[in-house]
């Protein structure tokens, strides 16, 4: 995929005493207090930042956090938290500054955090008049922030379009070549899970990667609605009884490329949703009317890790089963175990894959973590998405002039 590499400019020298601007994605999740419960992002932002730094630039950062109010900032929006452990990480003090659209001064080799940027009128709207006002500010632009890559926006999007210089960070150009790697010319064979709450939400993902992979293994809800399509009993569980034609329909188109959706041979119920609930394992079709289907059983992880450890690559969104419950986690543990001790190239994406990566400690085993949720999803889709588009426009009309 070509588009200009903020590594490559920094490499050149030409960075130096330059006003650089960058986009990352530090939309940590963060406690009922304020603190921060899980640093993956903002440690994966570091390396671009560290790489301007030394380079001799003018540092600006800024980022979304959580849903804010455009125009309308509380102090629960506030990056605070985020600047703090930024600044521990640099080893450094990284300022927060407020009010920023209008103008910022920074010392070269200096870096400051700028202010949650969907408090800015026009943001999500991909204004042009902000756009402009942002692209202003800086000499390079890098977008770092693959997360939100499916968005076009502002600081996504429309600043790309007006600065002098617009480029890809090293998170975000590493998540293309993995994700590269991983779909458009894969080792086989090539293994996806997809798992969540809902078949209706992940229904395009699931039907894309049917026509692409050889093994499609599907978790959670959307398992339950693919077992009810293979005429097994799933209980209470939740499920979407209005998308059985759908699930037989992925089903088919597996089958058809001799490929298959593994369904559950044994499965792990309880009678109410909760941490303490009592675990029973059952074959696959004795689940009673009562039973809430809240993990796969020992067999079908077992089965299903051989897969795995056989995989040439391995895409993987989504946990197996209700893994926050311990009683519940085994199926999603014996997968993140397979995945670990597979030779494949293996990439893994999405919240809840990112909490389990860390539960089980098999980051360092983990071909590629992807830091994006809804990215990540609508890139296995196939979708080309705008910010990476526009920084493709950019580098098109750099290489012609």
């Amino acid at each position: 995929m070509n588009v200009i590499r903020f590594q490559d400019l920094a490499a050149s020298g030409q960075l130096k005493g330059k006003r650089v601007f960058i986009r990352a994605d530090l939309n940590v999740p963060l406690d009922a207090s304020g603190a921060i419960t899980e640093d993956t992002r903002i440690r994966a932002s570091i390396p671009c930042i560290r790489m301007a730094v030394q380079a001799g630039a003018s540092v600006m950062v800024t980022s979304h956090l959580g849903r804010p109010t455009e125009g309308e900032f509380k102090p629960e929006d506030s990056l605070a938290p985020v600047a703090k452990r930024m600044s521990e990480l640099m080893g450094f003090e990284v300022p927060l500054i407020a009010n920023w659209v209008d103008g910022v001064k920074v010392p070269p080799g200096h870096v400051v955090m700028l202010e949650n940027c969907r408090v800015n009128k026009g943001e999500k709207k991909n204004d042009e008049a902000l756009s402009r006002k942002l692209a202003a500010l800086c000499d390079v632009f890098v977008n770092d922030a693959f997360g939100t890559a499916h968005r076009a926006e502002a600081t996504t999007y429309g600043i790309s379009q007006y600065a002098k210089v617009a480029c890809a960070g090293p998170l975000l150009a590493a998540e293309i070549d993995a994700i590269t790697e991983a779909l458009a010319s894969p080792k086989r064979p090539l293994v996806a899970i997809v798992a969540g709450s809902k078949v209706s939400t992940k229904l395009t993902i699931l039907k894309a990667l049917a026509g692409k992979v050889d093994q499609l293994i599907v978790g959670g809800g959307i398992a339950n609605t693919f077992l009810l399509a293979a005429g097994l009993p799933i209980g209470k569980s939740l499920a979407e009884a209005d998308l059985l034609d759908e699930a037989k329909a992925v089903i088919e188109l597996m089958k058809q490329r001799g490929a298959a959706v593994p369904i559950p041979v044994d499965v792990v119920t309880a009678k109410a949703f909760s941490a303490d609930a009592v675990a029973t394992v059952k074959a696959a079709t004795d689940v009673a009317a009562d039973d809430l289907i809240l993990d796969i059983g020992p067999k079908t992880a077992a089965l299903l890790a051989e897969q795995l450890k056989a995989a040439g690559t391995i895409v993987w969104n989504g946990p197996v089963g209700v893994f926050e419950f311990d009683a519940f986690s085994h199926g999603t543990e014996t997968i993140a175990r397979a995945i670990a001790a597979s030779s494949a190239f293996s990439i893994a994406g999405g919240g809840d894959t990112l909490a389990a990566i860390a539960k089980y400690g098999i980051e360092k085993d983990v071909g590629y973590i992807s830091t994006g949720g809804g990215a990540f999803l609508e890139i296995l889709e196939g979708k080309t998405l705008p910010a990476i588009e526009i920084l493709q426009r950019r580098a098109e009309a750099s290489a012609s002039t």
